[in-house]
């Protein structure tokens, strides 16, 4: 099986010409990258264990390309997301990808010390001199001199000196492999494709922490066509930059990791901690959602509450002993527009945390509910804030769509930041995912350094509860 997939979804969900195109800008480096790494995957056939560390920037979306574990790190986190992978599989392949912002900036702590630590994984570093995907900023990359958005006149000298990664990872002891490429010319191409392969087996074969860095181009910002950007590249950015290796140790295998142990009761055993099961009311999933689980999608607009009903949500499922994701997406969104998190509940192992056909969507503004309510699997639900929403788009006929006034009634209670619990009472009231007092016991957890807040809540949470049952029910109640 091809470590690509055979259509990228991230464009026109996967049709046409752009289902085989990438979101990278022409001339952008990280594709090729993407292509050496999945061929080296391929050809040391390691497919089926590897886990590739999605960072924050250009590099974002790289799981719609690469069929191999996926796991979306925070802003800098990669290396730290990347050790526990490891160290909670040992025969895993974890490779880290982050470019010079996410690495070099925010991320500096924790790559300077899983380097130091020495665990087996391989790191990808992508150069590209500026921050990319935020608008062209300095980056602890860019070079002296060089323009950028908040540098028009060029990196002045009070930004200090760029850094040199690869050096500095070098002359700490963990990394047995240490080298710096490019993708200028096909003879700089071959190199970075042997380097990142060879780091890859450096880890297959246990003998430690390697790193590649790679020069990348970024046409976008430096304003520049590709063939321009790459002879940059070459005749600027490797004068800072010097290409070659930096350290090839030859070391034995370490020795093999412990193995994790998962048994909750041990692990309290060695803490000397004591194991308090949370009051449990449920006992099993509604049949309606199948034998995949729930998925419901929140969303609305910055400050709506979608992020935080989400994690009542997963916690709330998490106490009744069910597997439970939420996985939040900010982005620009947080400032306007739509942002939205994912939960995912199974009865087993929830196998993807994404919800891109949810079972239930609960929508906090207008265009929430235009961009995701059409995506709505067939017999689903839609819950949207009729207060700030008049609009449904056309859906098909069996899913049950319910105006709810959850800004209003948030409002009639005296805090309208609480419509978010209105709206976890509806979703109780349409769905029966859980009883009502998983739902109480969840937010009366949430509020515990907050006593005087509880019974505004509950009460939040009755009325969304008795808005749904108000409601004549059928397959499709309209606004």
């Amino acid at each position: 099986m091809s470590v690509f997939y055979e259509r990228f979804e991230r464009h026109a969900h996967g049709e046409g010409l752009k289902g085989q195109t990438t979101h990278y800008c022409p001339g952008c480096g990280h594709g090729l990258i993407h292509k050496y790494l999945g061929e080296a995957i391929e050809e040391e056939g390691v497919q089926d264990r590897t886990i590739a560390i999605s960072p924050v920037g250009c590099a974002v979306f790289m799981y719609y390309y690469l069929d191999v574990g996926n796991t979306q790190a925070a802003h800098g986190r990669a290396p730290a997301v990347a050790v526990a992978h490891k160290l909670a599989n040992p025969d895993s392949i974890v490779v880290s990808y982050q470019g010079d912002g996410d690495l070099a900036s925010i991320g500096l702590a924790e790559i300077v010390s899983t380097a130091q630590l020495g665990v087996p994984i391989t790191v990808l570093f992508v150069n590209n001199a500026t921050y990319g995907m935020t608008g062209g900023q300095m980056a602890p990359t860019t070079l002296p001199g060089q323009r950028t958005t908040t540098t028009p006149e060029g990196r002045p000298d009070s930004a200090g000196r760029p850094l040199r990664m690869a050096e500095l990872i070098a002359q700490l002891d963990g990394p047995v492999y240490v080298e710096r490429v490019a993708l200028y010319d096909s003879k700089q191409q071959m190199r970075a494709k042997k380097a990142i392969r060879k780091a890859l087996k450096l880890q297959i074969e246990g003998r430690g922490f390697a790193f590649v860095e790679i020069l990348s181009e970024c046409p976008t910002h430096l304003g520049l066509t590709p063939a321009d950007t790459s002879a940059w590249v070459r005749d600027e950015m490797t004068r800072y930059f010097p290409l070659g290796v930096l350290k090839d140790e030859v070391r034995e295998p370490l020795p093999p990791a412990p193995e994790p142990v998962f048994d909750p009761e041990a692990l309290a055993d060695l803490s000397g901690a004591a194991i308090l099961a949370p009051p449990r009311f449920a006992t099993g999933l509604p049949a309606r959602f199948g034998p995949g689980g729930a998925a419901i999608k929140f969303a609305g607009a910055g400050g709506d509450g979608a992020q935080t009903a989400a994690l009542l949500l997963a916690h709330a499922a998490i106490h009744e002993g069910f597997d439970a994701t939420q996985i939040p997406s900010y982005g620009p969104e947080s400032r306007g527009g739509t942002s939205f998190a994912d939960v995912r509940i199974a009865e087993g192992e929830v196998i993807s945390p994404a919800a891109p056909a949810p079972h239930v969507l609960v929508a906090f503004n207008a265009p929430s509910l235009a961009r995701f309510a059409p995506m709505v699997a067939p017999r689903g639900i839609v819950i949207y804030d009729s207060s700030v929403a008049h609009e449904v788009p056309e859906l098909a006929p069996d899913v049950r769509v319910l105006g709810i006034p959850m800004t209003a009634i948030a409002r009639e209670l005296g805090r309208p930041v609480i419509k978010n619990v209105v709206a976890l009472g509806a979703l109780q009231a349409a769905t029966g995912l859980f009883p009502e007092k998983t739902f109480l016991t969840a937010i009366r957890e949430a509020l515990a350094r907050k006593s005087d807040l509880v019974a505004i809540n509950e009460e939040a949470f009755r009325r969304g509860n008795q808005e749904v049952r108000s409601i004549a029910t059928g397959p499709s109640t309209t606004p």
